[in-house]
């Protein structure tokens, strides 16, 4: 990465810092789908999620919630469901996202964000999501950490848009060759950061692609964050 000195790192979170539990996995689609009189394949969600997916990247910079309700109906048809039952799920699932409960954390995330954070940089979160940022931080024991958190539903845009990091940047008095955006979606986090003059790490836990689009050579990626301090 470019010699320029860290003052910022910031977050994603789903994905990136939390995964979902077995609430929001097949088995969990099909108990809220039941719940509605919707029947579905559990065995088909993974490959509902990489079929919806696009409608993520495609859906516009305002945060609104239909975006993510429409995209969750995706899912359940790809998953075999029909019927008016599947709006109705949809949007209970989108209600039980931002829930803290229903997530775990990765386990080398709390380690690493306190060395970080210990180490004197400043630490944040941007994130696309309705979940409160206070109670994620809280649920999770990271009181304390975290100089700057940006939610796109407080904030009103998502990213990839560039006055969400912009917003970040001012609340740690960082310039963008200052910062650092970490994240587990490359045209969210990694061509949105770059698009303002930030670098980037694209985290890839997996260690498969999930993304149409190839990653820049200048841009890292890892498989763990226990990676990151040394390219900082």
């Amino acid at each position: 990465m470019p010699s320029s000195p860290t003052r910022a790192v910031f977050f994603d979170v789903d994905f990136t810092l939390i995964y979902p539990g077995p609430t929001f996995q097949g088995v969990g689609y099909r108990d809220f789908c039941a719940e509605h009189d919707v029947t579905v394949d559990a065995l088909a969600f993974d490959r509902a999620v990489a079929s919806a997916s696009v409608l993520l990247e495609t859906g516009g910079d305002v945060y609104d919630p239909e975006i993510f309700i429409q995209y969750t109906m995706r899912i359940i048809e790809k998953m075999g469901g029909a019927g008016p039952g599947v709006e109705r799920a949809a949007r209970d699932i989108y209600v039980e996202w931002s829930a803290c409960h229903h997530f775990e954390m990765y386990e080398d995330v709390p380690d690493v964000l306190r060395a970080l954070h210990a180490s004197g940089l400043k630490i944040g979160l941007i994130s696309n999501t309705e979940r409160s940022l206070t109670a994620f931080q809280t649920h999770f024991a990271l009181d304390g950490i975290f100089a700057a958190a940006v939610s796109s539903y407080d904030h009103g845009y998502m990213k990839p848009h560039r006055s969400i990091f912009e917003a970040a940047l001012r609340q740690v008095a960082a310039e963008p060759h200052e910062a650092v955006m970490v994240g587990d979606s490359l045209p969210a986090d990694i061509e949105g950061a770059r698009g303002l003059g930030m670098r980037a790490v694209l985290v890839s836990r997996s260690g498969v692609a999930g993304h149409t689009r190839a990653c820049p050579d200048d841009v890292p990626v890892i498989r763990s964050l226990r990676e990151l301090p040394a390219l900082l």
